[in-house]
């Protein structure tokens, strides 16, 4: 997290509202290659929650080593990982 008090960084991103000089409240997962893999935009007034960041970053990580895997909602380190098939549609919640 960080400031921008010129707008820079939030014009590049898509999240700065010129009709009010503010930048809305973006989040941006970027991997070493320079892909970004996750990003989350929340107005003015609605706050992050840094553990569900770390969390995303943590199954980034983890899925750019596993890629035949895929993390559910709510997944943490050590917890089970699926891994996608045709026979799971519509049944992702029967499988974790």
């Amino acid at each position: 997290m960080g400031a921008d008090p010129t707008g820079t960084v939030s014009r590049l991103f898509g999240v700065y509202d010129e009709a009010t000089g503010l930048a809305l409240r973006g989040t941006f997962i970027i991997n070493p290659e320079g892909k970004l893999v996750a990003s989350e935009v929340n107005f003015y007034n609605v706050g992050r929650n840094v553990s569900e960041l770390l969390r995303k970053v943590e199954a980034n990580i983890y899925v750019s080593k596993h890629s035949d895997e895929v993390c559910p909602a709510n997944w943490s380190e050590g917890k089970k990982t699926l891994k996608p098939s045709a026979k799971m549609v519509g049944k992702v919640y029967e499988s974790v």
